[in-house]
């Protein structure tokens, strides 16, 4: 089943890439029911930074996406730790918004714990702050973190 073997390829990479301390990363059982939702997508990329990876087994980031009506929610965005630093990240957050666009969303959201370094690759692709969840997120480090809602409007092309 295709959904399975999506679903191991993104496992692997939210394993390596999501720190346990922030307890952020998904279950299995949480990815596989996302998937086979109607208007839920991945875009998956290989280290070559292919955007359709001929080869599942060599996925090294994803990002998940649903869309309701003319709008996007980034729900999960990964890179493989050794990945990192390629421009892996900004090619797959790029794919996601043109593929937004495709489908007619108008804008595009995602919610982020404040502290994560992410925050520069979103700003410096036009997403911007627009919401605060204060004390959000509850780490097991029992630490309390806000959330913070980024939007980015998505033109028509």
């Amino acid at each position: 089943m295709a959904e399975q073997r999506i679903a191991d390829a993104i496992m692997r990479v939210m394993d390596m890439a999501f720190d346990p301390v922030f307890g952020e990363a998904w279950t299995r059982s949480q990815l596989l029911g996302a998937l086979v939702l109607p208007d839920t997508r991945c875009v998956l990329i290989d280290a070559a930074g292919n955007l359709v990876p001929p080869d599942l087994e060599q996925v090294v980031g994803f990002a998940l996406l649903r869309r309701v009506l003319d709008e996007e929610e980034l729900l999960l965005i990964a890179i493989s730790p050794e990945s990192r630093g390629r421009g892996l990240g900004a090619r797959l957050l790029d794919r996601a918004v043109e593929t937004s666009r495709d489908l007619c969303c108008t804008k595009i959201f995602l919610e982020m714990r404040d502290d994560n370094p992410a925050r520069h690759l979103y700003q410096a692709r036009g997403f911007r702050p627009v919401g605060l969840r204060r004390d959000y997120y509850s780490g097991r480090d029992g630490k309390r973190r806000n959330a913070i809602t980024f939007m980015r409007m998505i033109n028509a092309s």
